[in-house]
């Protein structure tokens, strides 16, 4: 207790005390960002300079993205959301494109900074060890790289198992606090999403292990699962779609062959629902994300079944899943890992779920080629499964020409005469 009352101070003085100029900063993300800390450090802005920062999407606020914060502070982001794409758009960051998994491995090395790490934190258990709660993913690994260790230590955030600890003893400054996780509410589900889950659910069969993201997709597949049986969850993340189908039992891990019995992600983001269901449950396990997503964990793993979305994809099967054109919008995140994952694992597939328009139906997002400047964020030769609300495209194993026709077929039916006109340019065989 003498040793845990030492490292207890403000967030203030927390900041002022741990970080020196020059140094890197990497922040957990989602509902870990240390908001507290982020905004300390904004509000001692005259004792610092020539800062960098690291973290992936946030929940809520980024501090340190603002232009505020450009005269001491420059992010290097590997994901982006809406409290960032302005700081990259206006030049006062940069992105960092990197597979999920291979971001500890980056931080070990030394490619992404890391002199201090900032998160939030569980209270102690009994033994003195703290859980990173809803954040394992690089944080952990991050902690052990690091100089120095702060933490808030949040009554709140739930005190999850798996490879997901921290000792007391590795803590240099606590700052106490009571503050409520941020929440990303249910998505919103319309027939567009009930049809490609309808779709998706054709695909899973008895026994499968899924690998969901986060929005009205996957929330939709799930409401198709309830006549499966013995389903597992082996994933980058889950939210509060799942619950209803684990109270149920239809997803019990039963069949899996590593983390049997186990709910297995590398971070979650939902409501206080989840926060509240995964807090001390034992069935629910975190592990830092170059074990949980990198293909060679995920191939260990029978008939894994990986669904993820995208922003557009072409004829071809190109997936862009991070930029509009040229300019960043999200990053690629574990979707790689996964697809890559699934095309090792024995029985595997992977799909991509998305609806066949964007833009209130006005835009395709089959499309003859991707948007000049575009990303490839999955390539022709990694895409198996194409799903729409109207219908199913296999593209492994097809030509060029077969997967045009397949994926025309599955396209919203007011775009299909054009893309049919696009197809038959490259391919005049067709008829």
């Amino acid at each position: 207790m003498n040793d845990y009352k030492s490292k207890v101070t403000t967030a203030d003085e927390a900041v002022k005390r741990a970080i020196k100029d020059g140094d890197g900063l990497v922040l957990a993300h989602a509902a870990a960002y240390p908001t507290l800390l982020a905004q300390a450090i904004v509000n001692n802005k005259e004792c610092f300079k020539d800062l960098s920062e690291f973290h992936l999407v946030t929940l809520g606020e980024e501090p340190l993205a603002t232009p505020e914060a450009a005269s001491f502070m420059r992010p290097r982001l590997g994901f982006l959301g809406g409290n960032t794409r302005d700081c990259i758009a206006e030049g006062r960051g940069d992105f960092v494109p990197m597979f999920f998994h291979e971001i500890p491995r980056a931080i070990r090395e030394g490619d992404i900074p890391c002199d201090v790490l900032l998160t939030v934190v569980s209270y102690p258990d009994e033994n003195g060890y703290c859980s990173f709660g809803v954040s394992s993913d690089y944080t952990k690994p991050a902690a052990e790289k690091a100089r120095c260790v702060v933490v808030e230590m949040n009554k709140q955030m739930p005190y999850v198992g798996g490879d997901n600890k921290i000792h007391l003893s590795d803590i240099d400054y606590i700052v106490e606090t009571d503050r409520a996780l941020p929440e990303l509410p249910p998505p919103s589900i319309t027939e567009v999403e009930k049809g490609i889950g309808r779709n998706v659910a054709k695909l899973v069969k008895d026994g499968d292990t899924l690998q969901l993201g986060i929005g009205a997709i996957p929330d939709a597949v799930l409401l198709f699962l309830d006549d499966k049986k013995d389903l597992g969850l082996h994933t980058e993340m889950f939210s509060d779609g799942a619950i209803k189908l684990i109270k149920k039992g239809v997803i019990n891990g039963s069949k899996k062959q590593i983390g049997k019995g186990k709910h297995v992600a590398t971070f979650l983001m939902g409501t206080k629902e989840l926060y509240d269901f995964v807090d001390h449950n034992p069935d629910v396990e975190l592990y830092p994300v170059d074990y949980v997503n990198h293909p060679c964990t995920i191939m260990q793993l029978d008939r894994i079944v990986s669904i993820n979305s995208c922003i557009e994809i072409d004829l071809m099967g190109q997936v862009n899943s991070e930029t509009i054109g040229p300019k960043q919008f999200s990053g690629v995140g574990g979707q790689v890992d996964y697809i890559r994952g699934a095309a090792m694992s024995k029985e595997g597939i992977s799909i991509l779920a998305i609806p066949s328009t964007a833009r209130r139906g006005t835009v395709s997002r089959i499309v003859p080629t991707l948007a000049e400047g575009a990303a490839v964020t999955t390539s022709r030769n990694d895409i198996q499964y194409v799903v729409t609300e109207y219908g199913i495209a296999k593209l492994k194993g097809k030509s060029l020409r077969e997967r045009a026709e397949a994926l025309i077929a599955v396209a919203h039916p007011d775009f299909r005469e054009e893309l049919t006109v696009e197809m038959k340019k490259r391919f005049p065989q067709c008829k």
